[in-house]
Formats: structure tokens, C-alpha cells, sequence
């Protein structure tokens, strides 16, 4: 057969239609489809047996949501409730306006001109007394409107509120139960999503509220409308008279309005179903039947009263005796069962039904683990750790909640931008998260994966931190400041004024670990400086200078030396801000040399005016340490024709820590940087060695001192009468 070969624009819209009502997809225009023929119901006129098909579909679809709301054993089972609300309210209303257009067209014919629905309605439910149908229309509109659809969005706003307040508890159990190994990962994600529909379910359940009520008023409204336009309509254009087209167009009026008001009075029941729900394994019938049916006890003590009550003269007496005793003898039945089960503990015990209610938390547990353990391990299950990570106790979570504008994630955002700023690149994210392991009051700093860092801090507290010099003590939990180590007291705000005129820094509890964090950081700066962050302070600076960039990696060096020569500049604590000068040097010297620790010094005699303004701001002078000459030879002797690496005499290197950690502490006493001057020959060397027992000490090599500096001689190393000063 020969291929009829069609326009491209038509043959695309056939295969949007092929692909959209073939296989499953037909579905997807269910909601559109019923949506449109709502909005068409409105426009168009319909027959009066096409509207006995829409209001019995009407009220087919309220059953059916009232037993769907009945039989859920969650509220999350029923999460399309509120869209259902607005369609099942369009409906109404729609069928409201096409039955008004037929009432007022075709009501003179008789009482069957809108239908066989409104008219039973109109005749069997009120009797055909126009007066009886306003009292019993009126009713159920105060019954739904004012009792069950104003009490169910006052519980839908206040379950949203409180469910949104209960957020961080339980999403600290879901991550209590994920590091216990309880749960798996993809369980805690699935327990989270629920936690946030949960959330938006009731925030809409507290707006959907709103359109049944409003459906309540538009009921009321219609009504007065089509029994006054009926009245106009039969008394001016048909000629009946006044009491006839009163009784005809109010009872079609009234029937049209309990056939709407009857399906909007069940879903605003299965609405407040819906919203009171708690959560449970068991539906509706059953948890009410368990919880209120089945003390034996309670049942006996109702039925007795009932019969007290039947027997006082004047009453019913026959229909409240019949009562009490068909409850007197569903309590003798319920007493005699549990008289059986406490002689026999043993078969209750091992009934499963026992079983599942005594122990249905580990079961829970046990199943979660059971079906964890079924599953094969796979690539999924190794996670990646997290380069930067602060875990808090309980007690700190208002300090990193959105949600409470937690003063901690600025601080740790202003971090992140002042350590970009001032080191030259920027540092991985910090994950923060809540451990129940951790002390209500603690937290801990984790670096890939490792603790780095503990403090404790205490909400609504400050942190007195005693520097040195203070005028008296303090009362409250002492402590230490988990930066510096320095002593610290833990005060109330009260004391807070005292503390500053004793001459105490005070800080906040957000500061403290926002301290604490920024020391990790950067006393930890070489390992954050990974190969990925490398590339990208590239990529930054090839977009100013990219010949430079094009020029060194890969053709002149790999990255992985770059890398090193980063991160040993960075141990030594030199910013690598001025990218553009390492980059420079680097090629420069990348031709002779790919040692690393040769690049290294390459770069710290160019970068040696911006090394000693970041020891020595301004242009004063600059006072230092030096080591004796004698001392000096005697290294140089030591690593001649060795590499860096070398390892000195035991009596000589006790000698050298000793006397350089003496020296660095009377220049911190004096307020001054800890600096050891060098020949350049022994800086790399001396740097690394005295690095591991004095870590605050920098060792500068004589060729990175630029020549408008002046130096002064502090302390000499290796000579026991060190000269006041000796200008250089």
C-alpha cells in the first residue's frame, strides 16, 4: 500500500494526538476534559434529562469521595483532596446555573420541567410544602456552612501551622534514624517529601475551605434569585397567577437547591474527615470501633445510666430501656471476652493481631531494616562526603533554621566571602545539619568526613572571653573559648555590661561558632584547596588573562603541581590572592624547574612584599628573630647536598625548638607577629620543622624583605646574651 505522504505541521499534530490519547496517556485530559464541560454546562442549554445525569453524577461523586475519606488511613492517601474541592464546587455551581436557566424557561409546564431529580426532591423529601423546603434548605445550609465547613479550616490552619512548627523534630528523627542505620537513604528522602506535602497539604486544605463556604452563600443567593425571577417569569410572561407561580417556581427552586446543598453537605463532611484524620494503620470504622467499642466497662456504666433514665416517670420509658439493654448486653458480650483473655494470657499474647498492637514501633523498625537488608548494595550507597560540615546538638538548631532566620548562616555566608576576598579562592559550601548524637548544647566541625572541631554554645547566652588582662571574675559556667583556647565564662545577658567594663571580650553564641568555624577554615586551608577549586580560580582568571593561563597549565605544568605549590603557599599561611603574579612566576620558572618547593620559593620572594605587609602592616619597622651565625653554619653544614627533608641532631634540634619557642613567646607577649628571619638556603627547611612544635611561628628568607624595609634584631637564637637591638 502506497504511503500517503502529509504536511510536517499536520502530521505533527497527528502524532501529538496518536501520543496523547494512545496507551496510557489518555488519562492525562481526564481533569481538562471534565473542567470544560463544567464551564460548557454554564453556557449551553441542557435537556432536562441530561441534568437528571449530572445530578446524579453529582451526587454519585460525593459518595464516593465521603467513603475514599472514610477509609484512608492518612491524610497524605487523600493529597489531591483539595483540587477535588475546587472541581466538585465548580460542579455544583454549574449545575445550579443550568438548572436555574431551565426552571425559569420551562417551570410553567409543570413540576417535572427541570427533571425527575429536582422534582423528587422538591415533592418526596419536603413533602411538596414550598415552607417546609425553605426551613430544611436553610438548615442544612447552617449546618454545612457555619458548623462543619468554618470547623474544618479552623483545624486545616491550625494543623498547617503546627505541622510547619513541628518540621525540624521530625526531621531530626528521620536523621536520627538514618545514622542509627535503621533507615536507608532512599526511605529518609521519601519520610522527608512526606513531611513537606504534609505541610502543603493542609496550608491548601485551609484555602479549599473557603470555596465551600463560598458555594454555601452563592446557595442561598441563587435561591432568593430563582424563586423572585420564577415569580416575575410566570406571573408577567406566562399569566399564572400569583399563588400558583409561588407554589411551582418555589418548589422547583428548593428541589434544585437540596439536590446541590445534599452532595455539598458530604464532601464537606468528608472535608472534615479528611483534615481531623490521624494518621494510622487503620481506617476510620476500624479506630473508631477499637477505641470507643471495645471497653466492656465503659459500655456497662452507659448502659446503666440510660436505664436510670428510662425509669424516671414522664420519660419514654420503653425506648430508653430498649436502648440500655441492647447496650447492657454488647458490655456483658465485651466483659465476657476480656474475662477469657486475661485466663488465658498466653493465647492473646501470641495472636497476631496482640502482637502487631503491642509491638507495632519494632516491627516498624524491623521491617525498614529487613527490606534494607534485602536490597543489594550498589554504587548509590557510596555517598560522598561533605568537604566542610557542622553538625549541632538539638538546642543550636534555631541557630541554622530558615525558617527562624537563624543568625549562624549569614555569619557562615559572610565567611565564606571575606575568606574568598582575602585568600584568593573559594572555599566548598558548609553542610549543616542536626545530630542527636551530639550533646543538646554542642556542635562539631567536620572536615571531609573527619572532626576537626568541638564547642559547646548556649542560645540566649554570651561567651566573656578573658585575653589576658581583666579587672575581676565573672559569674557563671566556665569554660574556654574553642577557637584560641583561651578561658572563657559563659554569662547571662544581665552580666553582660560588667563583663565588657572587667575588660572581657563578649560575644554571642552565634559568634562563637562562627569564630570557631572561620579558624578551622583557615588554619585548614591547603586541604580545602582541592584540584576542583584550582580549576576554578583558573577558569576565574582565565577570563581576565587568558594567554597567561593558556601558557602554563597544561602546556608548561600540570595542575596537580600547581596544586601543590598552592596549597604549600597556603600552609605557610601566604594568601594566594595575587593569582596573577604566581601565575607569572610560575611560568617563568616552570621551564628550568617542576619541583614544587623550587617553585614554592620562586613565588614567595615575589610575593615578598605582600607576605611581610600581611606580618607587618604599613611601612614601620619590622621586628623579627634571628638565628646566630654560628648556629646558622652549623645548619647549613647539616643540609648541605640534602634535600629538605633532612633531619637534624637530636641535641640540636631540642636546642633550636627550645630557644626559637622562647623567643616567639616574648614576641607575642609584646604583641608582636612571631617571625624567625632565615638565610634562604635553610627558610624551607627551618618553616616545615618548627611548623609541627610552634605553629604560629612564620620563617621569612632574607631575599623576600624588600629593601625599604627596616629590621629589627628582638631575639637571636643559639646566642644566650641576645643584644637589645642590632639594625639591619
Amino acid at each position: 500500500m502506497k504511503k500517503i505522504n502529509l504536511p510536517p505541521q499536520i502530521q505533527s499534530i497527528l502524532d501529538f494526538l496518536a501520543g496523547t490519547f494512545g496507551g496510557n496517556n489518555a488519562n492525562v485530559l481526564a481533569a481538562p476534559v471534565l473542567i470544560l464541560m463544567i464551564l460548557c454546562m454554564m453556557v449551553l442549554p441542557l435537556p432536562a434529562f441530561v441534568l437528571d445525569l449530572f445530578f446524579t453524577f453529582n451526587i454519585a461523586i460525593s459518595i464516593l469521595i465521603l467513603m475514599v475519606a472514610a477509609n484512608i488511613r492518612k491524610t497524605l492517601d487523600f493529597s489531591s483532596f483539595p483540587n477535588i474541592l475546587l472541581v466538585t464546587t465548580l460542579l455544583r455551581l454549574s449545575l445550579n446555573v443550568a438548572s436555574t436557566r431551565v426552571v425559569l424557561m420551562n417551570g410553567h409546564s409543570g413540576p417535572d420541567a427541570a427533571g425527575k431529580v429536582i422534582e423528587a426532591f422538591g415533592h418526596f423529601l419536603v413533602g411538596g410544602n414550598f415552607t417546609i423546603g425553605i426551613v430544611v434548605f436553610a438548615i442544612l445550609t447552617v449546618i454545612n456552612f457555619v458548623v462543619i465547613t468554618k470547623g474544618a479550616g479552623r483545624v486545616a490552619e491550625v494543623s498547617a501551622r503546627f505541622t510547619l512548627d513541628a518540621m525540624p523534630g521530625k526531621q531530626m528523627a528521620i536523621d536520627a534514624d538514618l545514622n542509627a542505620g535503621l533507615i536507608g537513604e532512599d526511605i529518609a528522602k521519601k519520610r522527608r517529601a512526606e513531611i513537606a506535602q504534609e505541610s502543603e497539604f493542609f496550608g491548601s486544605m485551609d484555602g479549599a475551605s473557603k470555596f465551600v463556604r463560598g458555594d454555601a452563600i452563592a446557595g442561598i443567593i441563587i435561591m432568593l434569585i430563582n424563586i423572585v425571577g420564577g415569580l416575575i417569569v410566570g406571573v408577567f410572561q406566562h399569566n399564572m397567577p400569583v399563588a400558583e407561580a409561588s407554589q411551582v417556581y418555589t418548589l422547583l427552586t428548593i428541589g434544585d437547591g437540596l439536590v446541590g446543598q445534599i452532595p455539598s453537605l458530604m464532601i464537606s463532611i468528608a472535608a472534615g474527615m479528611v483534615v481531623t484524620r490521624v494518621s494510622d494503620e487503620r481506617s476510620v470504622g476500624t479506630q473508631i470501633y477499637t477505641q470507643v467499642l471495645t471497653n466492656g466497662k465503659i459500655m456497662a456504666i452507659v448502659a446503666g445510666i440510660i436505664g436510670l433514665l428510662g425509669l424516671i416517670p414522664g420519660m419514654p420509658n420503653l425506648v430508653f430501656l430498649l436502648i440500655s439493654g441492647s447496650v447492657g448486653y454488647f458490655a456483658w458480650k465485651l466483659l465476657k471476652k476480656e474475662h477469657v483473655a486475661m485466663k488465658n494470657p498466653i493465647h492473646v499474647a501470641s495472636s497476631p493481631s496482640a502482637a502487631a498492637a503491642s509491638g507495632k514501633l519494632q516491627s516498624d523498625t524491623a521491617s525498614m531494616v529487613q527490606r534494607e537488608a534485602n536490597q543489594e548494595a550498589s554504587w548509590a550507597d557510596v555517598q560522598p562526603l561533605d568537604i566542610l560540615g557542622l553538625e549541632v546538638g538539638y538546642r543550636l538548631i534555631p541557630l541554622v533554621d530558615k525558617t527562624q532566620d537563624g543568625e549562624l548562616l549569614r555569619r557562615i555566608r559572610g565567611i565564606r566571602k571575606k575568606f574568598a576576598q582575602e585568600v584568593g579562592f573559594l572555599v566548598a559550601p558548609v553542610h549543616i545539619r542536626d545530630n542527636l548524637d551530639l550533646k543538646p548544647n554542642n556542635y562539631r566541625i567536620m572536615l571531609k568526613g573527619v572532626d576537626v572541631g568541638q564547642g559547646e554554645a548556649f542560645i540566649g547566652q554570651f561567651l566573656a572571653i578573658n585575653p589576658g588582662r581583666v579587672a575581676g571574675t565573672l559569674p557563671g559556667r566556665e569554660t574556654t573559648d574553642p577557637a584560641f583556647g583561651l578561658p572563657a565564662t559563659w554569662i547571662d545577658e544581665g552580666t553582660k555590661d560588667q563583663a565588657q567594663a572587667y575588660g572581657y571580650t563578649v560575644v554571642d553564641s552565634s559568634t562563637v561558632v562562627a569564630t570557631h568555624l572561620n579558624h578551622i577554615i583557615l588554619s585548614h586551608a591547603a586541604e580545602l584547596l582541592g584540584r576542583q577549586e584550582v580549576q576554578q580560580l583558573l577558569d576565574h582568571v582565565n577570563k581576565e588573562i587568558p594567554k597567561l593561563v593558556e601558557d602554563l597549565v597544561p602546556k608548561l605544568l600540570p595542575l596537580g603541581t600547581l596544586q601543590k605549590v598552592l596549597q604549600g603557599l597556603l600552609e605557610e599561611g601566604v594568601h594566594i590572592r595575587d593569582v596573577r603574579t604566581i601565575i607569572e612566576t610560575i611560568s617563568d620558572h616552570a621551564t628550568r624547574t617542576q619541583s614544587a618547593d623550587e617553585l614554592i620559593t620562586q613565588v614567595r620572594i615575589a610575593l615578598g612584599r605582600a607576605i611581610v605587609q600581611q606580618l607587618f602592616p604599613g611601612t614601620g619597622e619590622m621586628q623579627m628573630i634571628s638565628l646566630d651565625p654560628t648556629l646558622e653554619r652549623l645548619l647549613s653544614q647539616a643540609m648541605s647536598g640534602s634535600s629538605a627533608n633532612t633531619s637534624f641532631e637530636p641535641s640540636l634540634a631540642e636546642t633550636l625548638i627550645k630557644e626559637t619557642a622562647a623567643a616567639a613567646e616574648r614576641q607575642e607577649s609584646m604583641g608582636l607577629p612571631p617571625v624567625l628571619l632565615v638565610p634562604p638556603n635553610l627558610r624551607l627547611l627551618l618553616s616545615r620543622f618548627l611548623h609541627r612544635n610552634i605553629p604560629d611561628l612564620k620563617v621569612l628568607a632574607h631575599t623576600e624583605i624588600p629593601e625599604n624595609r627596616i629590621i629589627k634584631i628582638t631575639a637571636v637564637v643559639g646566642q644566650k646574651n641576645n643584644p637589645n637591638s642590632n639594625n639591619k
